[in-house]
C-alpha cells in the first residue's frame, strides 16, 4: 500500500494520497476484485508476446508494471505515504472518495470514465465508482 501511495500519489496533497488508498480498500470490498491490498495492487492482465512487446501487461496502478524501478528515490515521500499507508489500513481514515474504485489523471480521459460515476477531485485525480 505504500509503495502505491508512493508512485501514484507522492507529488499530491494528502487528500489525494488518501484517496489512491482509499481506491484499493474500495478495491478489496469489491466481490470483482482480490481481497488483499498487495493482490489488487499486483493485478493486472497478460495480453501476449509480440516482436516489439515481448511481454504486455495492463495493470490496475500504472507503476506496477511500467518497467521502472519501484525503488523508492525520495526517502521522506516514501516515509510519509508509510505512515499514511498504515493510518489508512488501520481504519483510521474516512473514505473521501464515496466508495471509488476507480481514477485518473485529469489530463486524460480513459475509456471507462463515461461509464462510471464521478465522485470527487483530489489534486490532479478524478474519482469514480
Amino acid at each position: 500500500m505504500a509503495l502505491n501511495i508512493y508512485h501514484e500519489a507522492r507529488g499530491e496533497p494528502l487528500a489525494g494520497q488518501i484517496g489512491v488508498a482509499h481506491s484499493v480498500l474500495n478495491r478489496m470490498a469489491d466481490s470483482r476484485y482480490p481481497d488483499t491490498a498487495c493482490e489488487v495492487i499486483k493485478q493486472a492482465k497478460y495480453h501476449g508476446w509480440d516482436m516489439i512487446n515481448p511481454i504486455r501487461y495492463q495493470c490496475q496502478y500504472s507503476w506496477f508494471c511500467d518497467g521502472l524501478s519501484d525503488k523508492p528515490q525520495n526517502g521522506k515521500a516514501m516515509l510519509e505515504a508509510t505512515i499514511l499507508a498504515q493510518h489508512v489500513l488501520s481504519g483510521k481514515s474516512i473514505d473521501i472518495t464515496e466508495g471509488a474504485t476507480h481514477y485518473h489523471a485529469d489530463y486524460v480521459h480513459p475509456y471507462w470514465a463515461d461509464e462510471m460515476t464521478t465522485t470527487i477531485k483530489l489534486g490532479s485525480h478524478i474519482y469514480y465508482r
